[in-house]
C-alpha cells in the first residue's frame, strides 16, 4: 500500500519547499540560520498545510545534532523530561506538534532546559502563540507566522507532483480546471495533494484523466468550509459576525453566521454573542433587541440543531436591520474610568441606607425625598458622592427613541446635566 501522496513528496531541502519565500527564499533570516546550523528556539506559527512540520524536517536533515519529535496530542510531562534527560549528554533539537495543546504545567516543563540551552525548541501551532504559548516561553523563542499557499504556489505543487510522483508520472492527466481543488483544500497543501490523489484513483479508468470542477465535487462530496473552533479563525470570524451586525449589514451577519454553522460552531455561543451585541451595540435604541437576543438564545437552547440556524438568522438578520446606539456601553466604560480615578468615594448620606436607629441620628437617609411623593415621580437631588456630582456618564445616542429618552431627561433635570 502507498504512502500518501503529501507523505510520498514531503520536501527534504529549503529549495524544494513550495512557498514560504519570506522565511525560506535565500538570504532570509530563517535560511541563513539553517544553512549556518545555528537555530534559535522557535514557534512555527501558520494554518494547516502550509511547511510546518516539514521546515522542522529540514532542520533535522541539516543540522548534525540529535532531533526528538513529540506531538502534544499524545505526549505528556513525562515525555518532555525524558527527552531532556538525553539531551543533558549532547544538545538535542526538540519538535513538538501542535504546541499549543500543552497545558501551562506542560509548557512550564519546557522553560527550564529552554532557558540554560539544553534544547532547541520547535514548536508547530495553527493558534495565535500570544494567546496560547506562555509568555515566559514564548519570550524564549522566535516566532516565524507561515502564510496560506496562493493558487500560483498550489498548481506549482500539482505539476510538481505530476512529474515527480512515480505513480501519477504513469498517467496522463489534463487539470482543465483546479478552482475546486484549491477551494476545499483552502490553502493546505497536505489536503490539496490528498484530494487530487483521490480524485485521479476515482477517474483512472479514463484516458486521459480529465479534472475539472464538478468532478471534483462529486469526489469530495461536499465542499470543506476552512473554519477552527478552538482557534483563531474562530475569532476572526465571530468578529466579521459582529461587525457586520454593528454595521447594519444583514447580509454579512447571515454569511458569517453560515460560516460559523457550516463549521459546526457552538449555537449557543453564537447565540450568547447576540445577547452582547443587543446591549453593546444598539442598547436603547431599540430596547426589543435584548429581548429578542435573549428568546433566541432560550429558543437555541430548547431546539438544538437543525433548525436552531433560523432562529439565529432571524435573531441576526433583525439586530443587522435595528437603528444603533453604544450609549450604554460608553456609559459604563466611562464610569468604570471614573471609579478607577476616584476610588470608593462616600455615598452621599441622605441615600444612606438607615435600618438602625444610630444610623438615623448620624445623618444616614436624612433629607431624602422620596420620588413617588411628586410630581411625575421625580424630585430633583443628588445621587452621585459629592467629589463627581453634576458628571454625566450616559449621552443618549441620535436615535428616535433615544432622543426620546433625551427629551425626557432634559425636562426632569433641566441644565444640570446638559441633555
Amino acid at each position: 500500500m502507498r504512502a500518501p501522496l503529501a507523505e510520498r513528496l514531503r520536501p527534504e531541502t529549503l529549495d524544494d519547499l513550495v512557498g514560504q519565500e519570506h522565511l525560506t527564499g535565500q538570504g532570509s533570516i530563517l535560511r541563513k540560520a539553517i544553512e549556518a546550523g545555528k537555530i534559535p528556539s522557535m514557534i512555527l506559527w501558520g494554518p494547516p498545510g502550509v511547511g510546518k512540520t516539514t521546515i522542522a524536517n529540514i532542520i533535522a536533515h541539516t543540522l548534525q545534532v540529535p532531533f526528538y519529535t513529540l506531538s502534544a496530542i499524545s505526549s505528556g510531562v513525562k515525555d518532555i523530561r525524558e527527552v531532556i534527560d538525553l539531551a543533558k549528554s549532547r544538545h538535542a533539537v526538540l519538535f513538538i506538534d501542535e504546541i499549543h495543546r500543552f497545558n501551562k504545567s506542560q509548557q512550564d516543563a519546557l522553560l527550564g532546559a529552554v532557558e540554560k540551552g539544553i534544547i532547541t525548541l520547535i514548536g508547530a501551532t495553527t493558534e495565535n502563540p500570544s494567546f496560547e504559548v506562555n509568555a515566559a516561553l514564548l519570550s524564549r523563542s522566535q516566532v516565524y507566522v507561515l502564510k496560506p499557499l496562493g493558487p500560483e504556489e498550489l498548481l506549482k505543487l500539482l505539476r510538481i507532483a505530476m512529474q515527480k510522483d512515480a505513480w501519477l508520472a504513469e498517467k496522463t492527466i489534463e487539470l482543465k480546471e483546479t478552482e475546486a481543488l484549491f477551494n476545499i483544500s483552502g490553502g493546505d497543501a497536505r489536503k490539496l495533494l490528498n484530494l487530487f490523489e483521490l480524485v485521479v484513483d476515482t477517474l483512472q479508468g479514463e484516458s486521459p484523466i480529465l479534472i475539472n470542477n464538478e468532478k471534483v465535487m462529486d469526489i469530495a462530496q461536499q465542499r470543506v468550509a476552512l473554519y477552527d473552533k478552538s482557534g483563531e479563525q474562530h475569532y476572526d470570524i465571530i468578529s466579521a459576525f459582529i461587525k457586520s451586525i454593528r454595521g447594519s449589514d444583514p447580509n454579512g451577519a447571515v454569511y458569517w453566521l453560515a460560516r460559523m454553522l457550516a463549521g459546526g460552531e457552538d449555537i449557543k455561543f453564537i447565540a450568547r454573542r447576540l445577547v452582547i451585541s443587543a446591549s453593546e451595540d444598539i442598547g436603547n435604541a431599540n430596547p426589543n433587541a435584548l429581548l429578542l437576543a435573549t428568546s433566541c438564545f432560550q429558543a437555541v437552547t430548547v431546539i438544538g440543531n437543525p433548525e436552531a440556524r433560523i432562529i439565529l438568522s432571524q435573531c441576526a438578520t433583525y439586530l443587522a436591520s435595528s437603528p444603533k446606539s453604544n450609549a450604554s456601553y460608553m456609559a459604563i466604560n466611562t464610569a468604570q474610568s471614573v471609579v478607577g480615578q476616584t476610588g470608593d468615594l462616600p455615598v452621599p448620606l441622605h441615600i444612606r441606607n438607615a435600618p438602625t436607629k444610630l444610623m438615623k441620628q448620624q445623618g444616614y437617609g436624612k433629607g431624602y425625598r422620596y420620588s413617588h411623593d411628586f410630581q411625575n415621580n421625580f424630585s430633583e437631588q443628588e445621587y452621585l458622592p459629592d467629589a463627581i456630582a453634576g458628571t454625566r456618564f450616559y449621552d443618549p445616542g441620535r436615535n428616535p427613541r433615544e432622543d426620546e429618552l433625551r427629551r425626557y431627561l432634559k425636562a426632569l433635570w433641566k441644565e444640570k446635566y446638559n441633555y
